[in-house]
């Protein structure tokens, strides 16, 4: 059973910046793939970013040029740096982690709230 962990949300003002960060119980990076989704209230669980086993990454076209998904095998961490930050970005932020080659398993963290003030 891998556990996700999230932190690093927080209030931030428009305009400013967080890094959420994702600690993996195990180092699975060369497994999975690894993603970030965020919850808005009333809306339904989108894709914010995502980073394959191999390292290639995409983004939600809201993310494009703001958000920078990465990650850091000796701390089995993944980030997402977020820049400009709006008041939709406003979301809770949940950690994924998908083995879509071999088993399908697949892991959430319990998220954390982002909230961007205006």
């Amino acid at each position: 059973q891998v556990r996700l962990a999230e932190s690093g949300g927080g209030l931030v003002q428009f305009g400013g910046s967080l890094r959420l960060s994702c600690a993996a119980s195990e180092n699975i990076f060369s497994v999975y793939s690894m993603a970030w989704y965020r919850q808005a209230p009333g809306k339904q669980r989108e894709l914010v970013a995502h980073i394959t086993s191999s390292g290639s990454t995409n983004y939600a076209d809201f993310a494009e040029g703001r958000f920078t998904i990465s990650r850091d095998y000796a701390k089995t961490t993944v980030y997402l740096q977020m820049n400009d930050l709006k008041p939709t970005d406003t979301a809770v932020y949940y950690c994924n982690a998908h083995d879509n080659t071999f088993t399908g398993s697949m892991y959430w963290g319990q998220g954390t709230q982002v909230t961007v003030s205006t």
